[in-house]
């Protein structure tokens, strides 16, 4: 399938860092054509940069001057921390949750020191070691293989981890969303492990900030009618206020 090749692409850049075409066409037994189409969409999504004959990890961008950096990133964060804050608000005592990896979810810890009996399912890294610094939350980590852009577990043992536990609360991170689109992601190794949260039947609670908008990466994982409600920093443009009143899916605005 191709979304089964994006992924094994993406985890063979991973480990070998450089891939040439012809490579690729033994790899997985496929024409040059379909490896380039392959190949396009994960430069689109920022994933990959081709090179001559081959592909290789898409490199990060330049850092910006200290201080615009700086300032761009302590505005972000307040951002981030203030959509944490507003859904933190939804969490109940005995709750059981999911708090997904992403740059949103995990501001979640600090607001959810003053609930109790609270247990925190979780296959991010980040989330694992702040919950674990507490001895207030009851944590269950899914395990998995390691992938470092996000600091979080992935794998098939994430997913047999998932079905085991009666979840509540599924708190979600996207790094793109559009009423077109869905909800979307930039990792193929993290997809399936969000299909699979959204497939539950708990309630589901996207956190975007607003540059999320309008804007989608490599793969949906979702249509934005499959969540409960969305927590986001800014008034929604109006054609997604008139979606989701459609759709009757609570949407939670904290101005910051």
């Amino acid at each position: 399938m191709k979304i089964n090749r994006l992924r094994k692409i993406q985890e063979l850049l991973e480990e070998k860092k450089s891939i040439s075409i012809n490579d690729l066409c033994a790899f997985f037994e496929v024409s040059k054509n379909t490896i380039r189409r392959d190949i396009a969409e994960l430069e689109k999504s920022g994933i990959i940069s081709k090179v001559y004959g081959g592909i290789v990890l898409q490199e990060k961008e330049a850092p910006k001057e200290p201080q615009e950096a700086l300032v761009t990133v302590d505005s972000d964060k307040l951002h981030k921390k203030k959509i944490a804050q507003m859904a933190a608000s939804l969490v109940e005592d005995d709750d059981v949750i999911y708090i997904d990896s992403g740059t949103t979810t995990m501001h979640l810890m600090p607001y959810l020191e003053n609930k109790h009996n609270i247990t925190i399912v979780t296959a991010s890294i980040h989330v694992i070691d702040i919950a674990a610094a507490s001895a207030k939350f009851n944590i269950i980590a899914t395990g998995g293989t390691i992938y470092a852009p996000t600091r979080a577990f992935v794998g098939p043992s994430v997913i047999n981890c998932l079905k085991d536990y009666n979840i509540s609360k599924i708190f979600l991170a996207s790094t793109g969303i559009s009423i077109e689109k869905g909800a979307t992601t930039a990792s193929p190794l993290e997809c399936d492990i969000k299909r699979a949260l959204v497939d539950k039947s708990a309630k589901k609670i996207l956190m975007v900030d607003s540059t999320k908008l309008d804007s989608a990466s490599l793969i949906t994982f979702c249509n934005l009618d499959e969540i409960d409600c969305i927590v986001v920093d800014e008034e929604l443009p109006t054609k997604y206020q008139d979606y989701f009143a459609k759709n009757n899916i609570e949407v939670i605005v904290c101005e910051v």
